[in-house]
């Protein structure tokens, strides 16, 4: 996996066998509304086929996966309006912050190693200039790649969020569930679907230890270890053989809990219709503490693979979720990103 800084300095991009597997925008130009923070978008399979929207008209802050949280204290790191119970709906509260990239620590081949920098809204001073908002947690974060030895249609993304909180206050975490609006926790890790994976399935883990396909509405706010979305994609699919053409072909993106996050198993936050998203949501239906001088750690997989996943499948892409959140699962290249040593030379 090579990873290269773009010379506008803003954007990385890790890319194998002349694909880019995903672009991570690490100096979004964003508007405050927007919430502005760091992104993966465009995420690819191994195979090109691209798995990730960006800024969908019916939510201008939805961008690829994202590490997004709508109620922190009295702060918005997701973008766009807040949930108030009190007028049941959405009200503009002017309370969106920003996540801003302070520096890498550690760059290599299989990821990196960042700080960021959450401001509070920026305000108006006496003479009319922009004043930076206050720091109010200050965050380690982690993106490895993987790409299992067994398994040339997979690709495996772990994320890793250290989060201090460095107001004077706490700063609890929550969703527009804990604030009163039924069955809707988003708020952690978000993946924001294409357009053409509307009306996919979803798959999730069964009593027994199998997989099974579930219906989105049926599924959003079970608790579970893993869950995965099959979609489709738009135009046709790549020939399986000499003089086999058309159909369309099909992707599959799965998250893992490793069953250490705050929270416990986490609920799930996911839509198949009017589009498709995937969160696992850890302040779903319950605020999570977060005191001042805590320190909050979030760890986890996400799966992308070529081709239609049924349950068997989705069992087998949350083994390899596991197994690599647990340094297991296959050949990780050299290069390897260690928070503890300096930083690599990074290309611009």
């Amino acid at each position: 996996m090579s990873v290269t800084l773009d010379s506008d300095g803003s954007a990385m991009t890790g890319s194998r066998d002349d694909v880019d597997l995903f672009a991570y925008v690490y100096r979004p130009d964003d508007v405050p509304y927007e919430s502005p923070r760091p992104y993966l978008h465009p995420l690819r399979t191994r195979g090109g086929a691209v798995v990730s929207a960006y800024r969908p008209w019916d939510h201008v802050w939805h961008k690829g996966i994202a590490w997004s949280l709508p109620h922190v204290g009295p702060w918005n790191f997701w973008g766009g309006p807040n949930y108030v119970h009190a007028e049941r709906g959405y009200v503009d509260l002017h309370n969106d912050g920003s996540m801003e990239h302070e520096q890498f620590t550690a760059v290599g081949p299989c990821g990196f190693v960042e700080e960021l920098s959450w401001r509070t809204p920026a305000t108006t001073g006496r003479d009319g200039s922009d004043v930076p908002g206050d720091v109010v947690v200050r965050e380690e974060r982690s993106v490895q790649v993987l790409l299992p030895a067994a398994a040339p249609d997979v690709w495996v993304l772990t994320f890793t969020s250290t989060m201090t909180n460095v107001s004077d206050g706490p700063l609890d975490i929550g969703s527009p569930t804990t604030n009163g609006r039924e069955n809707a926790g988003y708020g952690g890790l978000f993946w924001r679907g294409p357009r053409s994976f509307t009306g996919g399935q979803v798959l999730l883990p069964a009593s027994d230890g199998t997989g099974v396909v579930a219906d989105a509405e049926d599924a959003r706010g079970l608790r579970a270890e893993w869950l995965g979305f099959v979609g489709r994609h738009d135009g046709a699919a790549p020939p399986a053989g000499p003089g086999q053409q058309g159909g369309s072909r099909a992707s599959t993106v799965l998250m893992v809990d490793p069953g250490t996050n705050p929270g416990g198993t986490p609920q799930w936050f996911v839509r198949s219709e009017p589009f498709a998203c995937v969160c696992p949501a850890p302040f779903f239906s319950a605020e999570v503490p977060f005191a001042s001088g805590e320190t909050l750690v979030f760890t986890y997989a996400v799966v992308i693979a070529d081709g239609e996943s049924d349950g068997a499948r989705g069992v087998e892409l949350a083994r390899l979720g596991r197994q690599v959140l647990a340094g297991e699962g296959g050949v990780l290249e050299p290069g390897h990103v260690d928070p503890s040593q300096p930083p690599a030379p990074v290309r611009s």
